[in-house]
């Protein structure tokens, strides 16, 4: 019987507005589902037009009028310190509400959450250090300085797949930078956003700051058109990502795009192979594989395939698969219905298209409720097959042929994505020599590697901007430039 959290949310029929707790403008309900056991978790409120315009309006008037952004960075950063203590007491229900929603292993949710509130630190800390100002000579006059000011307010939309480390990265930085946030989450993970909303009333942040409410597509896209919302910072699609940017660049408001990805693993000649496909399957049950940087195409030289494709499927069929609140278990289920039609969709898809299914590939038998799909590993799968150019979303993995490094690297970069990739060699100086070749927002070596800490996005079509790290404050920012004739006494 699989694990069902009490969960510790106490407002799910209100939106948080104005720095209340803003009673609904229908009966509107979105119910929650607990991807385990397909049985409704709880029910939060659906927003609809009025109440997407009330939270927008809000946020206008926390940074038009209010003292948000005419604080100094260090009197934010005081708050921000307060929210990641917050964030440490609330982990446990953080961790809880993120397995049941999108199936991660528990263990690996409490870990990374544990880890979240130290982005709130770290951007706190920027308030000391990060050249909000900076003197310049200037050609004419006699004082220059360019001058970073907050972009305005944000309109912060965040994933089911990863719901409470996204929201950290994209509240933490705009809150420094003295942005005002309307934050919406996924219908199918608003868990997060909720115990955010807690946390900002008890630490008593300014009214109107942060605001929180869950909403469908339709009225998503409103708070992306509001001509009273400055920048929106997304994570999804690259469709919706597509359909933002156009919203976005027809009003020339802001906008930051994390979207999909198509990774790939190059496997040099070098290197071991049963390392390779251990490493490999490590990273592969990390949310069940609903990752968009997760290595989903591994490049490896033709004479060296089958070798390959026996070690990873040999792998992939030791993960054990079941209730991700059992610490035994390495990968719980698929976040909805949905998500597992749309994998199932591909793996019919890949075989349909001549590519050998090497192992997986079915719902496991032995269970028989939750969203569970088994890790599976295609093998002989072309670049141009459908299951290599398009973002599946699951634990499924092409193995791909190559004549040598030179073409393996010309076919990592074949792909309308660039988010992520790793070198998997011994020799470091050819790893970062390909590093430098591959057309991706992130490169590891030996591993799937990701790291907020110093910037996270992609090229292409994976997505517009960064976020982590100084990087991801940049996009909060606006940068003017005042040329004076005296020298003012506090230019700060």
């Amino acid at each position: 019987m699989m694990h069902n959290p009490t969960i510790a949310i106490a407002k799910p029929d209100r939106f948080f507005i104005d720095g209340e707790w803003a009673v609904p403008s229908s009966d509107a309900k979105i119910d929650v589902i607990n991807s385990s056991n397909e049985e409704v978790l709880f029910s939060v409120a659906e927003a609809q037009e009025a109440d997407a315009s009330r939270a927008v309006a809000a946020a206008r008037r926390a940074f038009d009028d209010g003292p948000w952004p005419r604080m100094t960075h260090a009197e934010r950063a005081g708050f921000l310190t307060a929210i990641a203590r917050e964030m440490e007491v609330r982990a446990g229900d953080l961790a809880d509400l993120w397995t049941v929603e999108s199936g991660i292993v528990h263990a690996t949710a409490a870990r990374i959450v544990s880890t979240l509130s130290g982005a709130f630190d770290y951007y706190a800390d920027l308030a000391n250090s990060f050249p909000f100002f900076e003197r310049k000579t200037p050609r004419a006059g006699n004082v220059g300085l360019l001058v970073r000011e907050p972009v305005g307010v944000v309109v912060a939309i965040v994933p089911w797949n990863a719901p409470v480390s996204l929201m950290a990265y994209k509240c933490a930085p705009a809150l420094l930078a003295g942005c005002t946030i309307v934050l919406k989450p996924s219908p199918e993970a608003p868990g997060a956003a909720y115990v955010m909303a807690e946390i900002c009333e008890k630490v008593g942040l300014p009214a109107g700051v942060v605001n929180v409410l869950t909403a469908d597509r339709d009225v998503s896209e409103l708070l992306v058109r509001n001509p009273d919302v400055d920048k929106v910072t997304f994570t999804g699609s690259t469709a919706a990502g597509r359909r933002i940017a156009s919203i976005c660049g027809d009003r020339i408001a802001r906008c930051t795009l994390e979207l999909g990805g198509k990774s790939a693993a190059v496997i040099l000649d070098d290197y071991d192979l049963e390392t390779a496909a251990r490493s490999i399957s490590e990273s592969a049950p990390f949310i069940s594989g609903q990752v968009c940087s997760s290595l989903t195409r591994i490049i490896v030289s033709s004479d060296r395939h089958d070798a390959l494709v026996d070690a990873l499927g040999a792998s992939f069929g030791g993960i054990r698969l079941g209730d991700p609140f059992d610490a035994q278990v390495q990968m719980g289920p698929l976040a909805s219905a949905r998500q597992r039609d749309r994998v199932e969709h591909y793996i019919a898809q890949g075989k349909a298209d001549g590519a050998k299914l090497a192992t997986g590939g079915q719902r496991p038998s032995h269970l028989n409720r939750g969203y569970f799909i088994e890790p599976t590993v295609f093998a002989d799968v072309r670049n141009d097959a459908v299951i290599a150019r398009e973002e599946i979303f699951g634990p499924v993995v092409s193995v791909i042929r190559a004549a040598d490094e030179g073409e393996a690297l010309k076919i990592a970069n074949d792909s309308p994505y660039g988010l992520n990739a790793s070198v998997f060699t011994n020799d470091v100086e050819r790893a970062f020599s390909a590093a430098r070749r591959l057309r991706s927002g992130t490169v590891g070596h030996n591993a799937f590697r990701t790291d907020f800490s110093m910037a996270f996005g992609g090229f292409k079509q994976s997505g517009i901007g960064r976020e982590g790290g100084t990087e991801g404050l940049l996009p909060f920012l606006e940068t003017k430039t005042v040329i004076l004739d005296g020298d003012p006494s506090c230019p700060a």
